[in-house]
């Protein structure tokens, strides 16, 4: 079932005890902050454990549920493309329609993978301050506090926005052909699946020339489809070496390496240790 948004954006404060287990989708982007709690939320057949301090992003069509293990207290931000063509910013009419572009572009094409969508320390601190002032305003209701609680959330989207712009590949763009965002949209569906990623079955898929295709990724991702690949793997392998008790034998088989051996070679390639190292020294931190 597909839960629906009916105005531009809808802002709620809550103590969850019970655990959801029955997955949903819906219309609208959300951004879920965690105040207080430890739980686990599941998105798209993945895992993450969550706790204080985490910021979630679900997009429409995310299959996304949440499991309460220890009290927790929400900030639920909810807004759809409509508030994002509202002036979020300000600006004047030119502005406001290459901002909307590129923030609906950032949004839209982040790797619908679960866990904190900050990666760094100063983004953390000022979104724990912006989210400790929104629920203060919707708490008191002043005179303007709607205005400004839709301000604060402005400056939350931005920062969101600037957290997963840092993920994407440097040359992507918002005017980047559409068939080729298609094809970044494919492989995420399709990680799976090695013989769905060959080039030859995803240019039969998007009828596009073999020969024209390599060339065509890397100027506009600014890296081989090949790299991309397995960079997007290498991500999907943090999530579980991080985010679950999967042991590296079951991840092997999910992610379709041939052995250990070879997802140690790979994962040592790009992270400079191999996975069992790597989770055991994240999680020691």
């Amino acid at each position: 079932m597909k839960q629906n948004l009916y105005y531009p954006f809808e802002i709620l404060y809550k103590e969850i005890n019970e655990c959801s287990n029955s997955g949903y989708s819906q219309n609208f982007f959300e951004l879920v902050y965690i105040v207080e709690g430890t739980g686990i939320q599941y998105i798209n057949k993945n895992t993450f454990n969550y706790a204080a301090g985490h910021l979630l992003l679900i997009t429409p069509d995310d299959l996304n549920s949440f499991q309460v293990l220890t009290t927790t207290k929400v900030l639920f931000i909810c807004f759809n493309d409509i508030y994002l063509k509202s002036d979020p910013v300000g600006v004047n009419d030119r502005e406001r329609v290459q901002w909307v572009k590129k923030l609906k572009f950032i949004l839209h094409h982040a790797t619908h993978l679960p866990g904190c969508i900050l990666k760094d320390e100063i983004d953390k601190v000022l979104v724990r301050s912006l989210a400790a002032s929104i629920v203060e305003e919707q708490r008191c209701s002043n005179l303007y506090s709607k205005e400004l609680i839709q301000q604060l959330m402005n400056s939350l989207i931005i920062l969101v926005a600037r957290s997963i712009a840092g993920s994407l590949p440097e040359d992507l763009s918002p005017v980047t052909d559409q068939k080729l965002l298609g094809v970044f949209q494919y492989i995420q569906d399709n990680i799976y699946f090695p013989d769905r990623l060959k080039v030859t079955v995803i240019c039969s898929h998007f009828n596009i020339s073999p020969n024209y295709f390599g060339k065509f990724f890397k100027k506009h991702a600014g890296e081989t489809l090949q790299e991309y690949i397995l960079k997007y793997k290498i991500k999907i392998i943090e999530t579980r070496l991080l985010s679950s008790d999967m042991r590296i034998n079951e991840i092997v088989s999910e992610m379709k390496f041939s052995d250990e051996s070879h997802l140690n070679r790979i994962f040592k390639k790009y992270k400079g240790v191999s996975p069992s190292v790597f989770r055991k020294n994240e999680l020691v931190l």
